[in-house]
Parts: structure tokens; sequence; C-alpha cells
């Protein structure tokens, strides 16, 4: 099970959508707190980057030397249709400075100092430390998740449905094929796959299938996805 840094780490990493959030701006509009790029420094510290004319930025600005707390937020939505759609959210508080010259023209580049952390998503929420968070690599599949979740959702429906005789396997309760109106993958990282079921009669529920070890790569997840699918059909 990846960590509560691990999570956020990937989160930050991901292509989820994000929201700068200061005092005194919640009259912006949605696409002028969206920072244009996140990056994660050596330090932990969060960069941030915004047009030059953002109202993040001149709030930046004006504070100069006196110390600008805000928060990002990351709002992860599963990049497949399926019933509760939003899969985690994470809250990233700091402190906000300017940083000059690290943007290209037109656009200013922002630091959080990260102060707390924290995360609620499939797992369980979690508080997390600003060095466990520095600390944390993200998962080594999150630039192909989305990807990779749509395929298995567009072209491999039948292997994915499936594994509704895994979870039959369980016990008495499992879901039965025949019973299940949809069984759509929800979500992917090197521990394994989660799926997300529903049934006829609109009840919904999760199944993890955990790989033999973590993939560490696109090589060894075509490995394991394999075995997965092979087991489900025995």
């Amino acid at each position: 099970m990846p960590s509560a840094a691990e999570r956020t780490r990937t989160l930050v990493h991901s292509t989820c959508s994000s929201a700068l959030l200061i005092t005194g701006l919640e009259g912006a509009r949605p696409e002028q707190l969206e920072p244009r790029l996140r990056n994660v420094g050596p330090e932990g510290d969060l960069f941030l980057l915004f047009p030059a004319d953002s109202p993040v930025v001149r709030a930046a600005t004006h504070a100069q030397d006196d110390e600008l707390s805000a928060v990002l937020e990351i709002t992860d939505v599963a990049p497949v249709s399926v019933p509760h759609r939003i899969r985690g959210r994470a809250w990233i508080t700091g402190w906000l400075t300017r940083v000059p010259g690290l943007a290209p023209p037109g656009s200013m580049t922002l630091r959080l100092e990260v102060n707390e952390a924290y995360v609620d998503d499939l797992w369980g929420a979690s508080a997390v430390e600003p060095e466990a968070f520095a600390a944390a690599l993200p998962d080594p599949l999150v630039r192909d998740e989305t990807e990779l979740l749509q395929h298995l959702h567009a072209h491999h429906g039948e292997q994915v449905r499936s594994l509704c005789g895994l979870v039959d396997r369980r016990g008495p309760d499992g879901p039965g094929e025949q019973r299940m109106k949809s069984v759509t993958p929800l979500a992917l990282d090197r521990f394994g796959l989660r799926v997300r079921f529903q049934d006829t009669a609109g009840h919904c529920f999760d199944a993890r299938f955990e790989f033999p070890e973590p993939v560490t790569g696109l090589g060894p997840l075509r490995r394991a996805m394999r075995r997965l699918f092979e087991a489900a059909t025995d």
C-alpha cells in the first residue's frame, strides 16, 4: 500500500486539476487559480507556474516580505466514466512567494513552502508531514495511468469483467458476472488494480487486485496484468 505522502506526491505529479486558494481571491474565476505546471523541488517545496497577470501572482507580489498563506487543492477525477467519479482530494498548505527568473516570458513561478498536507482518497484520509512529503516519490505509473485505464476500459472490457470470478472466489456473496451492470477499471498503481462494480440494482463497491510484486514500469505492468486476467479465467 502506498503511504499517504506517496499518494499526495503522486497527485501533485498527475494531470489532476488543481486550484491555489488564497484568502481574498474567492471571487476569481476557477481557471485563474489553476497553475499551468506543478513541480516539486529537492527540498519538498512546490513550484507553480501562473500567467504573470493572474490574480494569484498579484496577491503574491503585493504581499512582498509578508507571509502569504495559500492552499493548493488537487481534485482527482477518474479518467473513465464510473458512478461517484471523484477518487480523492489533497490539500497542501504553506507560504507563497514569487521566484523571479524561473519562468518563460509572460509567466511567473511561485513557490509554496509546504507547512502541512492532507489527503483523502480511495485508501483513506491522512495527514502528511512536510518531511515525509519531501522524501516521498510519486508512483511510477502516474504519467501513464489515465491512458492505461482508458485503454483497459475501451479495449479490454471483457477481460476486466472476468475479474468478477476472482471476487466470487472470496466468498459466497461475490458479485456474480450476470448480476453486474458495469465493471470498470477505476485506479492503477504499482501495487495493483482497483475496479468498481455496479450491480443491476445500482449498488456499487470496489475490489482491489494486488500484483504479486510492485511493478516498476510498463513492461512489468503488462506481465502483471496478463497474469491477473489469466487467474480470472482459470
